[in-house]
């Protein structure tokens, strides 16, 4: 598995992961394609500006670089600055642990940069498989919280990790993790 930056034509990718019924189920159900192709449009600004790191997962394997998913470290203003992670693997990839390796990648690249202080995950409360993965990585359940999805309000899990100090294990694909 490798991580690359999102690129535009990640846009099918996108759309399959969040027009979705089932993908998006837990977050408050499926957006239209034309504000899921507005978010890829956000998302390459941040990444060309630096101000997130979006980054397609690709399994190995996949000559062309299709991605299988996604990972997101984020910041936003709160009152302070909150950096956030999140992830989303597309049913055809899920079960072999490309999530779970993703975000440890992420957490690892975070703590060799410094700048992101800890990081929050806030998974849906019934979202067994990305709760799992916190759990895996050494993340530290806080509680349960709402959160703004959009236009949504979700019941979250809410975790932190500082990096460097999430667990380091080898990737362990095959997890039913993620």
């Amino acid at each position: 598995m490798r991580l690359r930056n999102v690129a535009a034509g990640d846009v099918e990718a996108y759309v399959r992961m969040r027009c979705d019924e089932a993908m998006m189920a837990e977050l408050g159900g499926p957006l239209p394609r034309e504000q899921v192709e507005e978010r890829l449009r956000k998302d390459l600004r941040l990444v060309a500006e630096d101000g997130a790191w979006i980054k397609a997962i690709v399994p190995d394997g996949a000559e062309d670089g299709a991605a299988a998913g996604v990972v997101t470290l984020w910041q936003e203003e709160d009152g302070a600055t909150v950096s956030e992670i999140g992830w989303m693997v597309l049913p055809a990839f899920q079960g072999r642990g490309l999530a779970k390796a993703a975000v440890r990648r992420v957490l690892d690249a975070a703590a060799a940069d410094g700048r992101w202080g800890e990081v929050h995950a806030s998974p849906g409360t019934t979202n067994g498989p990305s709760n799992g993965i916190c759990r895996a990585l050494g993340f530290r359940l806080l509680g349960e919280r709402d959160v703004d999805f959009g236009d949504r309000v979700l019941r979250t899990n809410h975790w932190v990790v500082t990096p460097g100090e999430h667990r380091r294990a080898p990737d362990g694909l095959g997890s039913d993790t993620d």
